[in-house]
């Protein structure tokens, strides 16, 4: 299990680093255009605001993408949900507490 963890972890990490790299490269070809087409620098900050918005919004598309892939491979490796940890838990304290009451009244027979 540790060896899929890191797995996507792994993955998540070179995910981030071409969205990073992307972003990178964007920012050059934006000052290269900039210089090109004789952009004012409000217009350069403009373009660069609204291409900063569309990578944002992709960063986040692809971020859940991610998500939506461990989530399928957690699942497929039948692998427990923090909500199934939790009911179990939940149960093993209802079953304690049975159990401690269930001893309490040996006790006082």
């Amino acid at each position: 299990m540790a060896d899929i963890q890191e797995r996507f972890k792994e993955a998540w990490a070179q995910a981030l680093v071409g969205i990073n790299a992307a972003e990178a490269e964007a920012e050059k070809v934006i000052s290269r255009l900039a210089d090109a087409a004789g952009f004012s620098p409000e217009e350069v900050r403009r373009h660069a605001r609204e291409l900063g918005e569309r990578l944002g919004a992709q960063r986040r598309e692809v971020e859940k993408t991610i998500d939506e892939a461990v989530r399928r491979a957690a699942v497929r490796f039948k692998l427990p949900t923090r909500d199934d940890i939790e009911g179990l838990k939940k149960r093993l304290d209802q079953i304690s507490e049975r159990v401690d009451a269930l001893a309490r009244e040996k006790g006082e027979k």
